[in-house]
This record gives structure tokens, C-alpha cells and sequence, in this order.
């Protein structure tokens, strides 16, 4: 089976440049990206996908085995820059994705020469001396909820997630966005993205590293990102004037702003 028709890529923005990635994350597919894309379209030929199991992909490709750790979601990543032959692309990871990236550069060194981390989160669950936002016992009943109600857990989750309750629509789009997830799948995904734990993968990160966080997210909380940024020799770390958890739909001018910032300060 083909990459591209497995993952529904698409490539679009200038001829010539470096290549970004743009890699969407649980409960989502490359639609979320809508809005940023042409604002960096004009400068860099542009990659979306779909993960196996989101979006348009093959829904037939999805084994659970595969994606019931980040090394599966990580492995379409690297499938994805092999089969368009990417070399020292710029990979854009928003939230469990940004986690995805790190293990991608690892992989696939010569693929992947810079990453931009959009709220991201290397361990959900708060432990001594870290903060992830959540307890075992929340992320516990969290799972639970998601596995005996999806929908219903969607229509609750997804404008919490969202923030920025002055915009429903943007709550509204996220819940569709989950509804339109199988079930069984999201399930697999949501256990595999809440129960990760990446702190150690952080170590293995040597390429140019941008980190965005939102002034508040009740996912990935300030103290995540700015462990994130110690974690990450030479990163850079930028507050976006933003609220929740999906700046390039809540913010996406400044997001790309951001974005755009780093890749034209010289990123080697």
C-alpha cells in the first residue's frame, strides 16, 4: 500500500524551500492546520497527513499493536519523510505529536532537522518534583469516561480542551473533530497519549527546537512547557498571547507568526 494514500498526504505551499511537516494530534487530523497553512505556504513547500486510524487515511492500515505507543505514530512520521524523500525538514508537532517528532529525529536524523513543539506535553501525570497537570486517579477516570461514552466524552472534553468559551464554534469544531474518530481507535490513541511517558526522549534531541505554549492550557499547563525548554539544550521557549490547547485554530496568526520567526532566524 502506498504511504501517501495510507496517510492522505498532501503536499502544498512554494516549490522550493525547506520542507515543513505539520503533524496533528489525538482526536484530529490535518484539517486542524487550516488556518496556519497559507500563513506559511508562500515560503516552504508544506506536508500534511493523516495518521493511520484519523482523517482520511486507510482505515484498513490501523493495528492496534502499532499504535498502542508513541512508536507507531512515529514510525507513519518517518514513512511519511521516506516516501517523499524530506531531507532536514522542519516538523511541526502539536501536543502528543510534538513527543512524535522528538522520536521521529531520533529515527530518522538525516530526515528531520528541526522541531517546532506546539503545546506539548512529555508526561500527562503529575509525579514528585513534576507537574503534568493531572493526577493518576484524573487521567484514570478521564480513560474510563472516554472508553464507556465516547461521544459523550467528546462533547464534554472537547471545548474544556478548546478553552476559549467566548468562541464556541472552535469547542464545536474540536467535538466534531473527536466524534468523527472510531471509537475503538480513539481509545487506543488516548491511552497511548495520556499514559506516555517521554521525559527521557527529550535527552535525545539535538536539532534546533522551538516550544509553544498558550498563556493557559488546562492540558499542557506553563510548568510543562518550561520543563520542556530545560529539557531541550539551545531550545527556544515563546508564551503565545492565547488560550487552550489548539493555537492554530484560537490564535493561528500568531502561532504562525512564531513559527515563521524561528525558521527565518537562520535554523540549521
Amino acid at each position: 500500500m502506498s504511504v501517501l494514500r495510507r496517510n492522505n498526504v498532501r503536499v502544498t505551499g512554494a516549490a522550493t524551500g525547506r520542507p515543513v511537516v505539520l503533524v496533528h494530534g489525538f482526536g484530529c487530523d490535518q484539517n486542524m492546520w487550516r488556518l496556519v497553512e497559507p500563513l506559511l505556504a508562500e515560503d516552504h513547500p508544506l506536508v500534511l497527513f493523516d495518521y493511520v486510524g484519523a482523517g482520511r487515511s486507510d482505515l484498513s492500515a490501523w493495528q492496534e499493536d502499532r499504535y498502542s505507543s508513541l512508536d507507531g505514530y512515529a514510525r507513519d512520521l518517518v514513512e511519511v519523510c521516506e516516501e517523499l524523500d524530506l531531507r532536514d525538514a522542519i516538523v511541526v508537532g502539536h501536543s502528543v505529536s510534538a513527543m512524535t517528532g522528538v522520536l521521529a529525529a531520533a529515527a530518522a536524523p538525516e530526515r528531520i532537522g528541526a522541531l517546532v513543539m506546539v503545546c506539548p506535553s512529555p508526561r500527562y501525570i503529575d509525579e514528585d518534583g513534576y507537574r503534568g497537570g493531572f493526577s493518576a486517579e484524573d487521567i484514570d477516570e478521564l480513560l474510563e469516561s472516554l472508553e464507556s461514552n465516547y461521544l459523550g466524552w467528546s462533547a464534554t472534553m472537547a471545548p474544556l480542551i478548546m478553552g476559549n468559551p467566548d468562541r464556541p464554534d472552535l469547542g464545536e469544531e474540536l467535538t466534531n473533530s473527536f466524534c468523527a474518530t472510531d471509537p475503538d481507535i480513539a481509545r487506543v490513541f488516548a491511552r497511548t497519549t495520556f499514559l506516555s511517558d517521554s521525559r527521557k526522549d527529550l535527552e535525545t534531541v539535538t536539532v534546533p527546537t522551538l516550544i509553544l505554549e498558550c498563556e493557559q492550557d488546562v492540558i499542557a499547563p506553563r510548568e510543562v512547557g518550561a520543563y520542556v525548554h530545560a529539557a531541550v539544550e539551545g531550545s527556544q521557549l515563546v508564551t503565545l498571547d492565547a488560550v487552550g490547547h489548539c493555537p492554530q485554530l484560537s490564535a493561528p496568526e500568531a502561532t504562525a507568526s512564531a513559527i515563521r520567526a524561528f525558521l527565518s532566524s537562520g535554523v540549521r
